[in-house]
C-alpha cells in the first residue's frame, strides 16, 4: 500500500501541474471487513448526501451525480448497465468481442486505469481532468479497502465509494448503486432482475445430480477453476466442479495441472474458455480418453461482450447461469435461451441482439 500511495501521490502531483488544480490481480477479500447496507442521508447542504457505503465508511457526495469514473472492470460492466451516460471513462479497453454491440460513444470512451492490480494503475491525470464526481468500486472487498479508499478520496478531493456485490448479493448491489447515483426506479429493474435469475438458477442446482465438469483455460488448457475459488462461483452452483486442490488460486488464470491429472479427473462435461484449445482438442491424443472429449461433450464458453461464466466476476455471470443451466439440464431449465439472451442484452448492454448475433455466441457452446 506504500508503494501504491507513494505513486498515487506522485501521479497526482503531475495531474495537479498539467491541469492547473489547487487543491490500484483479483485477491481473495479479508474477512475482517464488515459489509454494511448502504443507506445514503441528506446532510444540511442542498447539494450533497451522506451515501453509507457496504464498508461502513460515511462518504459526502453531491446529491445529484452526473460524472462517474470506475475503479475496475466489475464496476465497468455494472455502472454501464445502470447509468452508462454518467461514465466519464472506462477501467480498461472493451474487448473486440464488445463492440457489436455497444454504440460508438460507449466504446470509445478514454481509458482511466484500475484502482487494484489489472494492467494499468489508476491515472489521476485522466480522473481529475474528467471531471468525475465521484469514483465508484464495485466487488469483493480488499483488506485494505477503508484505507485505500480513504487515502484517494483525501488525495484527489473526489469521494471513492465502495459497493460490494457477490453472487448471492447482485440485486442488493444495483439498489446501493441506484440510491448513490439517484436512480433507484431504473437500479430496481435490474435488481429484480437479478434476484430472479438467482433464485431460479439455485432451484435448479437444488433439484439435479451434478453433472462432473471442469473448467479448462490456458494455451494448453491445462489451468483450471479449482472448486472453491472466488472465479468458480457459478462452475461450483450448477456442477460437480471436480478441480479440488488443495490451494485454489483466486485469479482468473487459474490454477496449473499436468494432463495426468485432468485424465485422473475425467470429467463429463468440459468448459473450455474462449481463448483456450477448444479448436483443437478434438483431434489431440493426449485428450482422447478423457470422458468428455471422447463423448463430445465439451463446449467453449460464449464469450460477448465479456465470458458469460465470470471473467472478470461481475453482472454477467447471471447470463452464464442461464446458459449453463440449459446446457446441463435442459429439462429443469426449460428456457428459450435467445430470448433470455436477447432480454439481458438489452438490460444490461442496451443493444438489440438479433437472433444471427445469438447464434455466433453460442455456436460452439452448445450441443450440435
Amino acid at each position: 500500500m506504500k508503494y501504491l500511495k507513494k505513486t498515487l501521490a506522485l501521479s497526482l502531483v503531475a495531474a495537479l501541474i498539467l491541469t492547473g488544480c489547487s487543491a490500484k490481480n483479483s485477491e481473495a477479500p479479508a474477512e475482517s471487513v464488515q459489509h454494511e447496507t448502504s443507506e445514503p442521508t441528506k446532510v444540511t447542504s442542498d447539494e450533497t448526501i451522506v451515501f453509507k457505503d457496504s464498508v461502513g465508511r460515511e462518504v459526502t457526495v453531491p446529491k445529484q451525480i452526473q460524472k462517474v469514473a470506475i475503479s475496475g472492470p466489475l464496476a465497468q460492466i455494472m455502472v454501464f448497465s445502470l447509468a452508462p451516460d454518467e461514465m466519464v471513462g472506462i477501467a480498461t479497453p472493451w474487448s473486440k468481442a464488445a463492440e457489436p454491440y455497444l454504440s460508438p460513444e460507449y466504446y470509445n470512451l478514454p481509458e482511466l486505469g484500475q484502482l487494484y492490480g489489472g494492467k494499468g494503475e489508476l491515472n489521476l491525470e485522466t480522473l481529475l481532468a474528467s471531471g468525475a464526481q465521484v469514483v465508484i468500486d464495485i466487488g469483493e472487498p480488499k483488506g485494505t479497502i477503508v484505507e485505500d479508499l480513504d487515502g484517494l478520496s483525501e488525495q484527489t478531493g473526489v469521494p471513492f465509494v465502495h459497493i460490494t456485490a457477490t453472487l448471492d448479493n447482485m440485486g442488493e448491489a444495483y439498489r446501493q448503486l441506484g440510491l448513490l447515483l439517484q436512480m433507484e426506479d431504473q437500479a430496481e429493474v435490474l435488481a429484480d432482475y437479478c434476484d430472479s435469475v438467482y433464485e431460479k438458477t439455485k432451484a435448479i442446482s437444488q433439484d439435479v445430480q451434478k453433472v462432473r465438469l471442469l473448467y479448462c483455460l490456458g494455451d494448453k488448457g491445462q489451468n483450471v477453476i479449482a472448486n472453491g475459488s472466488y472465479h468458480a462461483e457459478v462452475i461450483d452452483m450448477l456442477s460437480d466442479n471436480v478441480a479440488a486442490l488443495d490451494n485454489p488460486v483466486s485469479k482468473g488464470t487459474g490454477n496449473e495441472v499436468d494432463m495426468e491429472q485432468i485424465v485422473n479427473w475425467n470429467p463429463d462435461v468440459i468448459l473450455f474458455a474462449p481463448d483456450s484449445i477448444y479448436d483443437s482438442v478434438g483431434s489431440d491424443a493426449a485428450w482422447k480418453d478423457i470422458s468428455a472429449i471422447s463423448s463430445g461433450r465439451y463446449y467453449k464458453v460464449p464469450e460477448g461482450p465479456y465470458n458469460w461464466v465470470g471473467f472478470p466476476p461481475s453482472v454477467q455471470r447471471y447470463l452464464g447461469m442461464m446458459w449453463m443451466s440449459e446446457l446441463l439440464y435442459p429439462e429443469k431449465a426449460n428456457l428459450n435461451l435467445y430470448e433470455e439472451t436477447a432480454k439481458y442484452y438489452k438490460l444490461f448492454y442496451h443493444s438489440d441482439l438479433s437472433e444471427e448475433q445469438f447464434q455466433n455466441l453460442i455456436s460452439d457452446s452448445m450441443p450440435k
